[in-house]
């Protein structure tokens, strides 16, 4: 029987996770819900974050009848799955940036984290740096822009190179460079090529798309053969914000889903 999957995000980033899980599962439906009236997460004070993220996630998942939630933000997962997994009786998942993988992963020992600013702040993050990278020389990055920009290249089609440059390279010099770049943000694997190209191709970039699908495809029970793109099908993208952006709207129909509508 087909399993009913919701991804949720603040804003288009959470697509990347979707992509992962198209990869690896098997006989399930996903549905995208993007809370963009409330866009971006990673400035909303800690409080207004939990309760928006548990109000809105508990209608949705009645709504639509969800087997399995993905948090496909670093912010709501840090902040709002315990309170999420005491009013929901569902399988959740959420995202945990991949310090740990990347620590095992480099041979420098030097590893940029890219994240939001709340991200960068949040003890969570030091607390997983201590745990799990406490040999290495970690740096970590907040940006905003950065995601703006990926909310920008699945809308117009393209950003520049120079515009990714400007932040990616901002804590790299010629006497500290990582080898491993933590990309702590799921927006940012939507920029992954143009990464790339800022940090060349001894360096690593490392998310947590897989591991989360990984996840989905155990807690679910959900077999796959590895092939690319079989997974049962992309249901809706609903958005919060007041109207449908048809770009945005034509993209996501693009990437598979059936239409963009409306969550009232």
């Amino acid at each position: 029987m087909s399993a009913n999957i919701l991804v949720f995000d603040s804003g288009v980033g959470g697509l990347s996770v979707v992509d992962s899980l198209k990869r690896r599962c098997l006989d399930a439906k996903i549905d995208y819900l993007f809370d963009e009236a409330f866009f971006p997460y990673g400035e909303l004070e800690q409080q207004q974050l939990i309760d928006r993220v548990c109000v809105l996630i508990k209608d949705a998942v009645i709504r639509l009848q969800t087997d399995l939630l993905v948090i496909a933000c670093n912010s709501a997962s840090t902040l709002a799955l315990p309170k999420l997994r005491a009013i929901l009786d569902i399988p959740i998942v959420g995202v945990v940036p991949a310090i740990k993988p990347a620590a095992n992963l480099s041979v420098s020992k030097r590893i940029l984290v890219l994240a939001t600013p709340g991200t960068v702040k949040r003890q969570y993050t030091d607390q997983l740096i201590q745990d799990f990278a406490a040999d290495c020389d970690v740096k970590l990055q907040g940006s905003t822009r950065l995601v703006e920009l990926a909310e920008k290249q699945l809308r117009a089609g393209s950003i520049e190179q120079s515009d990714v440059d400007a932040i990616a390279l901002q804590l790299c010099s010629d006497s500290w460079y990582p080898d491993v770049v933590v990309l702590a943000c799921t927006h940012f694997p939507l920029l992954k090529t143009y990464l790339q190209a800022s940090y060349g191709n001894t360096v690593t970039l490392l998310d947590s798309g897989d591991a989360i699908a990984r996840r989905v495809q155990s807690l679910l029970a959900l077999e796959s053969d590895g092939t690319e793109g079989m997974v049962t099908g992309l249901g809706l993208a609903y958005t919060t914000a007041p109207k449908v952006d048809a770009v945005l709207a034509s993209s996501l129909i693009q990437t598979g889903f059936k239409d963009l509508r409306l969550f009232e």
